[in-house]
């Protein structure tokens, strides 16, 4: 590795210290050439990044555009970036959430080279793996993180090789996956069980899918659901969406929630500011009624 090219230093952290990212910070402790600018397209970059006469370039979550006379800076003429997704699925700024929002079965890792159209540079190879039941965009992010290592240096080793075989995405299969925003959190409790179980997952850790509510004073309020599981509706009652059930018995769930399709059932929950816990404790702290209702149903009232 002849240089390390990261963010500038940013705030971080609940002091908003400025600090360098993991990357920077791995860089500088081991003596290796590190650049951080604000554009790395700028002159001075260019011109320092050209002193260090790299072969090839490794991209990662940069966060930045890399415009062509950096892409084909390298002697090789390119870079590679390892994507978190099974291309040409998912390009984009979420391919992890996106995948568990739309329930898919299996993800993985592409690495492709860049190009200045976002993800969609030929494929060297791809890894794939399957998402596991509840799992997480925190959690699915730290095992394709893993994967994706292994699979740059996997990609490097064939390239230096020269048995690299790139294989043109079809464009005509292409998906995007935007980023996530606050308004994707929200949890519309008129769709089914299923699909607001897969929002919760795909938003946890962060945002956090969350419902907002009427506490007992009126006020309005809200809390997270960072992890649940489906249930269905064995009795044939009606259920209304939204619609809060607190368990009968210590044998049940502390707490379902009706959707369009199903209960919804809480497995780990968070106030805002809070510290996530499961549902007993959460209701201990902050007893919820019978029959509340939440979300943008909760215009209806808690009457029923």
């Amino acid at each position: 590795m002849v240089a390390v090219v990261s963010q500038p230093d940013r705030k971080r952290g609940r002091g908003r210290k400025e600090s360098p990212s993991p990357v920077a910070e791995r860089a500088l402790a081991q003596d290796t050439p590190l650049l951080r600018p604000e554009r790395v397209g700028d002159g001075d970059t260019a011109a320092a990044l050209a002193e260090c006469a790299p072969d090839l370039g490794v991209v990662v979550a940069f966060g930045q555009f890399i415009p062509k006379a950096i892409r084909t800076l390298p002697r090789l003429g390119y870079m590679i970036n390892g994507h978190a997704s099974l291309l040409p699925r998912y390009r984009g700024a979420s391919p992890i959430a996106q995948a568990i929002l739309d329930g898919e079965r299996y993800t993985g890792v592409s690495v492709m080279r860049v190009e200045r159209e976002m993800d969609a540079g030929p494929v060297a190879l791809t890894r794939q793996i399957e998402i596991g039941e509840r799992e997480n965009t925190g959690e699915l992010t730290q095992r394709l993180s893993e994967l994706a290592a292994q699979a740059l240096l996997e990609a490097v080793e064939t390239i230096a090789a020269d048995r690299a075989h790139w294989t043109e995405q079809n464009a005509d299969q292409a998906s995007l996956a935007p980023k996530i925003s606050r308004a994707d959190a929200e949890i519309d409790w008129t769709r089914s069980a299923a699909h607001c179980a897969r929002q919760i997952h795909a938003m946890a850790p962060k945002p956090g899918a969350f419902t907002p509510f009427a506490d007992a004073q009126g006020k309005a309020a809200e809390f997270k659901i960072l992890r649940a599981r489906v249930e269905g509706n064995d009795s044939g009652s009606e259920i209304e969406p939204g619609v809060l059930k607190l368990a009968a018995s210590s044998e049940n769930p502390a707490l379902r929630i009706g959707t369009g399709e199903g209960w919804l059932v809480p497995l780990e929950v968070q106030r805002a500011g809070g510290k996530s816990m499961d549902p007993e404790a959460f209701l201990r702290g902050h007893p919820l009624e019978e029959g509340t209702v939440l979300g943008a149903t909760s215009e209806r009232g808690n009457d029923s």
